[in-house]
């Protein structure tokens, strides 16, 4: 089952568990995460960054969207951290459910315009399919459609937006070093953001980095400015979703907290990476393998068993029945 993103935090957000979106670079990795996410029965996030969609290629997202829609699961297929509108333009042309443009290193009001702009644009993708009946509820409050009695198409009712405040910590992981040097969101900022923007998710920034903590960092994740943001929006009378970057290597019982408390979707890329290839590593010293599958197969299992931990650490398993 193919859906955008809005559609799929609000359930979350509502029945307190975190959505999971994992960050995929090939087919194997992809068709690996949708086993995993079908048999512990939950919803998932597909989740391209531009560079890895210039690797595999746009032509690749057919494929996904094929194998998504007949699948029991609902299932986002997300571009991350889109750095620009011709990003956000190529997702929406391949077929993208969701797009995140991320303008968060940019000043308070140039983030809102580039937001905006994108928000304009993914919104009024819209699929449409002839329908007969005028009074169809599809097509209420939108005159073009009552006239020409055309409504959206199931899976493209539109591209949900992700926009991001704040700036998360980085790791270089060569030199063992967290630059945690974060900008955190603040409530009022939110609120005066998705009022501005109209973004369907926000990404926020509550002391999580990117990439693999060092060994020995503990990093720690501001439980009640999370609370407090997801607090504002709600009063404020917006139903936004929050979403948690760089969430590989966090301690579990902080990530599911976090779950429990306001926020819907957990992006992970690191540690399903890390078990992929530390895998392939290992199953190459074996000079006799060549054949793809021979290769490839120990090396999903090991994602697999990350990722699985993460559904149900995030509460996600045995969700999948609630979008039905």
């Amino acid at each position: 089952m193919l859906v955008n993103m809005k559609e799929l935090l609000l359930t979350a957000d509502k029945n307190g568990f975190a959505v999971p979106a994992f960050n995929i670079s090939n087919y194997a990795m992809f068709n690996g995460i949708m086993e995993i996410s079908e048999k512990l029965n939950a919803p998932v996030i597909l989740e391209i960054h531009p560079n890895e969609l210039k690797h595999i290629g746009t032509d690749f997202i057919a494929g996904m969207r094929s194998r998504a829609a007949h699948s029991p699961v609902p299932v986002v297929i997300h571009l991350d951290h889109g750095q620009s509108f011709a990003n956000v333009m190529t997702a929406i042309r391949a077929g993208f459910t969701s797009v995140m443009i991320d303008a968060s290193s940019k000043p308070f009001e140039e983030n809102i315009a580039i937001c905006q702009k994108v928000v304009e644009a993914a919104h009024g993708a819209v699929n449409y399919i002839k329908i007969e009946d005028p009074e169809d509820p599809r097509v209420q409050g939108d005159p073009d459609r009552v006239k020409w009695h055309y409504a959206p198409a199931c899976y493209d009712a539109d591209v949900s937006v992700e926009g991001e405040l704040g700036t998360i910590g980085s790791i270089n992981e060569a030199a063992g070093q967290v630059d945690d040097r974060i900008v955190y969101t603040e409530p009022e900022d939110a609120v005066k953001f998705v009022e501005a923007t109209g973004i369907d998710t926000l990404a926020i920034a509550i002391g999580t980095s990117h990439g693999l903590y060092p060994k020995g960092y503990v990093p720690h994740l501001q439980i009640d400015r999370l609370k407090a943001i997801h607090k504002a929006l709600r009063d404020a009378g917006y139903d936004t979703c929050l979403v948690l970057h760089g969430g590989s290597g966090n301690p579990d019982d902080e990530i599911a907290e976090a779950a429990r408390n306001g926020i819907a979707k957990i992006n992970i890329s690191s540690d399903i990476k890390v078990a992929y290839y530390n895998k392939m590593r290992e199953v190459l010293k074996d000079l006799g393998k060549r054949e793809p599958h021979a290769i490839e197969n120990e090396c999903i299992v090991a994602m697999q068993e990350v990722a699985a931990h993460k559904i149900r650490l995030f509460g996600a398993d045995g969700k999948a029945g609630l979008y039905r």
